[in-house]
């Protein structure tokens, strides 16, 4: 696919921060930088840092904000329901994502089709990558979603993908799944992964694991059980 400086400006990255003082401005002015023409929608999950202050001193970004911590899949539901462009991309606010890597999926993008990173040579504990390979392992089979690394915050698909996407906490590890039930195209492409220089996870092995399971079961229920209205004509 051949890109013309259009295409980025019909692009909104999403950024859910959650305390993340230490990296927020840089992430964002890196964004900037290597995407000059994409619009910034980044969003403060309750941060009780300084991460909302920061954000509002930045020019040129659109800032949304939680009263308190709400998780990662409201904080990116509700930057995506402000999405006016064409186009939509998610990536982390830690700093491990390359913005530069959202050139390369777009690259891939082709109509009708949504394009998943996948993190190579990861950056994590040892302990991370276990946790995560065995994860993304039973996931793929009982979904069937087709991809390895749903874990990998880049991600990039049209506008309209976003209105199949049910809300509900934990939502943001099943994209893939739900997309590609709805008849998306779901595409991998290998991405860089770097290593958290400031601040801290927040998040922990043992505590995703056993949301997972659980949100594992209901993800499966529903796809098993959704509808589709749309698939009516007239006749």
């Amino acid at each position: 696919m051949k890109l013309s400086a259009s295409d980025f400006s019909e692009l909104t990255v999403v950024i859910p921060f959650y305390n993340e003082e230490e990296n927020v401005e840089e992430v964002v002015s890196e964004t900037k930088r290597k995407l000059p023409r994409a619009r910034i929608l980044a969003v403060d999950d309750g941060s009780e840092d300084r991460t909302l202050q920061i954000l509002k001193q930045i020019k040129e970004i659109k800032v949304i904000a939680f009263p308190e911590n709400s998780g990662q899949s409201a904080a990116i539901l509700a930057g995506l329901s402000e999405v006016e462009t064409k186009m939509a991309a998610t990536m982390d606010g830690d700093g491990q994502n390359d913005p530069a890597d959202l050139v390369r999926l777009l690259e891939k993008w082709r109509e009708h089709s949504v394009v998943c990173g996948k993190r190579i040579n990861r950056k994590d504990t040892l302990s991370k990558k276990i946790t995560s390979k065995i994860g993304n392992s039973i996931r793929n089979l009982i979904l069937k979603d087709g991809i390895s690394d749903t874990g990998c915050s880049l991600k990039l698909f049209p506008n309209h993908a976003i209105s199949v996407i049910p809300p509900f906490n934990g939502v943001h590890r099943f994209l893939p799944a739900f997309w590609k039930n709805a008849g998306f195209e779901v595409l991998e492409v290998g991405v860089s992964h770097r290593p958290r220089l400031k601040g801290y996870s927040k998040y922990n092995n043992l505590g995703r694991a056993r949301r997972g399971f659980w949100d594992l079961v209901g993800v499966h229920w529903f796809l098993h059980r959704k509808v589709f209205p749309k698939r009516a004509r007239s006749v």
